[in-house]
């Protein structure tokens, strides 16, 4: 049984006051809270174990390449990849998303080809293709989204042809909730020919993440929006694609052979991790995924999807709030409008009360644009998220109209 009450004793920041009152976190979309199991885990990794990997012939330095590999390893078994070595580190979602462009984009998009992505795009997922399309001088495609922000089959559709070379879209907006159809989206894709890869920071917290079966040829996503540290991303690509990749950094650990007038490379996933890697914060990572695969990802689904209704059912009782993004089956997004009150003063108000939510454009300005806003506030809910959370958000808003009335 899911016990939320219990899952909150793990995480000590929930129990700091703010501002004197209780700490009403909402925005673990931008970044999730640690629980005690990582925390421990990292400090044990500094206090006890710390050494560099892959090139010390000591005990601390074998044993921490052991606890590194082994993080890799359970990154694996979180995505359900063939193998480890279709796991890459990287500092986060964008270095990963970014390293794809650099290396998979410059090798094999020309100038004829296209590249498709959504509206609904984080700026991480949408920049990097247009300055490469400016260097390639391929073209850069954007699909519809619907004005409720639900994804739009037919617009998708009628943007694939056989000149798309790649995919690369959300799996979950972080401005509408809005869970995109992975799996029917990448088999279209790949009848005609395109590869497709998933920014999937939002969806991967939320929802069960299979890479064979929905197919996908690349994956990122971030550490520190998984219950796990910060400077720590992972890339999941099909080996046969990372074998076909060049470098993205160059330094050591990703040579094999190194002379005065040439250098060859490691295989993947060495040859994407140059230099000396983000060590603990991977060990970090891998305690945050096993955390979350006790808790159960199907559970945690559950939970969060009773919340939203939850939420839904409240929100009604806030005249003049606008709810962005109402796709159904979305999941604990939800970016809103308050009639007469600037989304910085609400948060301002909402601080004041202990509640945290995010203000602004979310790193989707054109997103945000598209649905008619310039600047949205953003409640958002993590594994441990329950209805007190929801309840003092929604008399915090009370509060806020009343103060500004």
């Amino acid at each position: 049984m899911y016990d939320v009450e219990q899952i909150r004793k793990d995480f000590p920041v929930l129990g700091v006051e703010i501002n004197g009152k209780p700490n009403t976190f909402l925005d673990s979309g931008a970044s999730a809270q640690k629980p005690q199991a990582v925390i421990d885990r990292i400090v044990q990794a500094y206090s006890r174990e710390y050494s560099n990997v892959h090139r010390g012939s000591y005990q601390l330095s074998e044993e921490m390449t052991s606890d590194y590999e082994r993080a890799r390893g359970t990154v694996a078994r979180f995505l359900n990849a063939k193998s480890a070595k279709e796991i890459v580190f990287t500092r986060n979602a964008t270095e990963a998303i970014n390293l794809v462009a650099s290396t998979w984009g410059r090798k094999f998009l020309t100038r004829i080809d296209e590249v498709l992505i959504s509206e609904a795009e984080h700026h991480a997922n949408l920049v990097p293709w247009q300055v490469l399309r400016d260097e390639i001088g391929f073209e850069l495609k954007i699909f519809k989204i619907n004005d409720d922000g639900s994804f739009n089959w037919d617009e998708y559709c009628k943007n694939l042809s056989g000149k798309t070379k790649l995919v690369a879209v959300t799996g979950m907006s972080n401005v509408l909730g809005t869970v995109f159809p992975l799996k029917k989206m990448i088999q279209s894709a790949h009848e005609v020919g395109a590869k497709v890869l998933v920014d999937g920071c939002q969806y991967v917290v939320h929802q069960k993440t299979d890479v064979q079966e929905c197919d996908c040829d690349f994956l990122a996503f971030s550490g520190h929006k998984t219950y796990g540290p910060t400077g720590i991303g992972v890339l999941y690509g099909k080996a046969e694609l990372l074998d076909a990749m060049p470098p993205y950094q160059f330094g050591g650990d990703m040579v094999n052979v190194v002379t005065y007038q040439t250098t060859t490379f490691d295989v993947p996933p060495a040859r994407f991790e140059a230099g000396t890697p983000a060590i603990v914060q991977a060990v970090g990572l891998g305690a945050a995924l096993d955390y979350m695969m006790n808790l159960g990802m199907d559970d945690i689904n559950a939970h969060e999807n009773e919340l939203v209704d939850y939420m839904h059912a409240r929100l009604p009782e806030i005249q003049g709030l606008r709810e962005v993004g109402t796709a159904p089956g979305k999941g604990g997004v939800f970016s809103f409008a308050i009639d007469g009150i600037h989304p910085q003063d609400l948060a301002f108000v909402l601080d004041k009360e202990g509640i945290a939510v995010r203000v602004g454009h979310h790193c989707a300005a054109p997103l945000v644009r598209r649905m008619g806003y310039e600047s949205l506030a953003r409640a958002s809910f993590g594994l441990y998220t329950n209805h007190a959370d929801i309840d003092r958000f929604i008399e915090a808003l009370h509060k806020a109209q009343s103060f500004f009335s």
